[in-house]
């Protein structure tokens, strides 16, 4: 039978009188051990210096440089937050002082990222502004080690290590901020954040490969970074619209006042709590295989388990058979486009892509069939999806585009090229969102690499989803059901560790 198993702690209740002087002091030692635990975790994180680090060369232009109709999506207008963690290795070298050194050399070839952001003199769109500011450089310490980071991964022990996400004016001043953080055990931490307007995941993770070629000596980036957002993903003169986007997306005055994350944070019952979920790569072709054969054509396992979490999720929401409920993922458009985008654009690069169903469409009809609407959803992108999407934007950004609020957002980070992120201690062990806003929903469903070590290389990925923590619950057992009566080789395997966190 196809299930989740939902570890837990068993707690040993038994009292022989003949240990008890031994119970005695195992409980003396593991009380002594848990303070001093309790103790570091009561530490965590300590800040030992800041600084703004600029380019070593001035910009060659300075001038306010407008951002692409992709980057000043609304959905794209916030900070988001990443973290890297990083094994030990027998280089003496400080981390920190690593990265600091290396960063001036590769923002020579990442100007923006060095500058503030500034509303356009229209008011709505962001654009970068002519005055440098530095990218904010944080150097902390911990008491812990890698392992004792991880496990506290379901605490808020993990905000320490990234910047804080400042207030949205100066956010703006300060769009990108660098923490590296030096663990007990000879390891660090990296947290970023980076206002997503300015790059999505592909291109933070090619600004920081530069800087780790600089820090381990390679040199200069082999393709070099190009700007160029306004002419390579500006609106069409005149503007036109090809694809009824009009289907799926509709206008909201207070999306266009306040942004759609506050407005679906306002529109959305209690706190949203989030899991790790692990998935077996061989369990996985199993039900990929059983998808194909009801199906007669192939998903693949992005299609697959995304129709899967999704029906799970809608069936735990309990939302009326009636209601209208969507499914949003991104898609790379670099190399769909004509011409493609050239290999240095480092701007956002993808757009949204839309699935929507009734409740009861989508939780009577077979799981094949969700999946093939994925699959074909993702066969409708073409050269004029996006420029009609961009056209969009140019027509209606001012009223507030909208998806709404029952909106499941996925996001595939396994092939962003983490790896190549290696300062001199090879790449992160482990890489993970600190972020949930994510493409206009608060319900976002991350595809992860898996980390480095033996044990998790057993795994193929893992998956972290938040959910409001009503229906997490009831996700869970949602999840077991369709499993254990649609399929029977094991798919994913869940660990109980929870990020409780409601703020948003």
């Amino acid at each position: 039978m196809l299930r989740f198993n939902f570890k837990h702690r068993e707690v040993n209740s038994s009292n022989r009188l003949g240990k008890k002087k031994s119970n005695t002091m195992e409980e003396t030692k593991s009380n002594t051990m848990e303070e001093k635990r309790s103790n570091k975790l009561s530490i965590g994180v300590v800040v030992l210096k800041t600084a703004s680090i600029f380019p070593s060369k001035p910009a060659p232009v300075r001038q306010s440089l407008p951002l692409s109709h992709l980057d000043s999506d609304l959905i794209f207008d916030i900070p988001f937050s990443t973290l890297r963690l990083y094994a030990s290795s027998p280089s003496t070298a400080d981390p920190a002082d690593v990265i600091a050194m290396a960063l001036p050399a590769a923002l020579d070839f990442y100007h923006p990222l060095a500058a503030s952001l500034q509303r356009c003199p229209s008011g709505i769109r962001l654009e970068v502004g002519p005055t440098p500011v530095g990218v904010f450089f944080i150097r902390a310490a911990s008491p812990l080690t890698l392992a004792e980071v991880w496990a506290q991964r379901d605490s808020p022990l993990l905000r320490g290590l990234v910047p804080s996400v400042l207030p949205d004016h100066r956010a703006l001043v300060h769009p990108v901020a660098l923490q590296v953080t030096t663990l007990a055990c000879g390891g660090f931490a990296l947290g970023m954040y980076v206002q997503h307007a300015l790059c999505d995941g592909a291109g933070a993770t090619q600004f920081l490969s530069t800087v780790a070629g600089f820090a381990r000596g390679a040199g200069p980036p082999t393709v070099v970074p190009i700007w160029e957002r306004a002419d390579l993903l500006g609106p069409r003169t005149p503007a036109k619209v090809e694809v009824p986007f009009r289907d799926v997306l509709g206008f909201d005055s207070e999306v266009a006042s306040s942004g759609p994350y506050a407005v679906a944070n306002a529109r959305t019952d209690g706190p949203f709590i989030r899991e790790f979920f692990d998935v077996n790569e061989a369990r996985l072709n199993g039900f990929r295989n059983k998808l194909a054969e009801e199906a007669a054509m192939s998903f693949t396992t992005f299609q697959a388990l995304s129709a899967f979490i999704w029906r799970a999720r809608i069936e735990a929401s309990e939302y009326s058979n009636d209601e209208v409920v969507k499914l949003v993922y991104s898609m790379n458009i670099g190399k769909l486009l004509k011409p493609a985008l050239p290999a240095g654009y480092w701007g956002n690069v993808c757009v949204p892509v839309y699935v929507q169903l009734t409740v009861g469409e989508l939780l009577k009809q077979p799981l094949w069939k969700t999946a093939k609407l994925i699959k074909m959803s993702k066969d409708n992108v073409t050269d004029e999806y996006v420029r009609s999407y961009i056209d969009f934007q140019e027509l209606h950004y001012a009223d507030g585009i909208t998806a709404g609020t029952r909106v499941s957002a996925f996001t595939d980070w396994r092939h962003l090229g983490h790896s190549n992120i290696d300062f001199g201690w090879g790449g992160p062990v482990n890489v993970m969102p600190l972020s949930w806003k994510l493409l206009g929903s608060l319900e976002p469903c991350f595809f992860l690499p898996n980390g480095t070590n033996e044990v998790e290389k057993q795994n193929n990925f893992r998956m972290l989803i938040s959910l409001p923590e009503k229906d997490m619950k009831r996700f869970k057992a949602c999840v077991e059901k369709g499993l254990a009566v649609a399929y029977s080789p094991l798919c994913m395997e869940t660990k109980a560790l929870t990020i409780a966190d409601s703020a948003l």
